[in-house]
């Protein structure tokens, strides 16, 4: 797995989100982004993280942050998972693992004695001009946006 690191640019890239709309890196130019990246939409932990950074997402953007949410679902899962929470930001639905690879948060996991490839649970801070500031490796899903306040 290599993944990006602080001062590393992120590579342009175009996905698909949730309602099929092409979002690039490029589109965020100039604003400062929030990518959470995490390994299966409707599920208790990834629910509570999208949901605290709703419950938080004024006071991110009172901090001058976009936010986008990534995962390997289907723009239908995503769908679902954006409908159902109601979350203000677009997630993007990266089944060719475009945008997970850039990041390069693929990898090996192991859960209850099982090794397996997955997306680990990351999120990172990127500038203005597409520069990782921050890389948040051990994210708390249920105060998540704390985590990024206080950086």
């Amino acid at each position: 797995m290599n993944t990006l690191k602080q001062g590393d640019k992120v590579p342009d890239f175009t996905v698909n989100d949730q309602s099929g709309n092409a979002i690039s890196l490029s589109d965020y130019k100039g604003k400062k982004l929030i990518v959470f990246f995490y390994p299966k939409a409707s599920t208790p932990g990834c629910t509570a993280e999208a949901c605290n950074l709703t419950d938080n997402y004024k006071a991110l953007q009172d901090e001058g942050y976009e936010i986008l949410g990534v995962s390997a679902d289907s723009q239908k899962r995503q769908t679902n998972f954006k409908e159902k929470y109601k979350f203000p930001f677009p997630l993007l639905a990266d089944e060719d693992k475009e945008v997970i690879n850039a990041f390069g948060v693929w990898g090996e996991k192991k859960f209850m004695g099982k090794t397996y490839d997955g997306i680990h649970r990351k999120t990172f801070l990127i500038d203005e001009n597409g520069v990782v500031e921050h890389v948040i490796d051990k994210v708390k899903t249920k105060d998540h946006a704390a985590q990024i306040l206080s950086l």
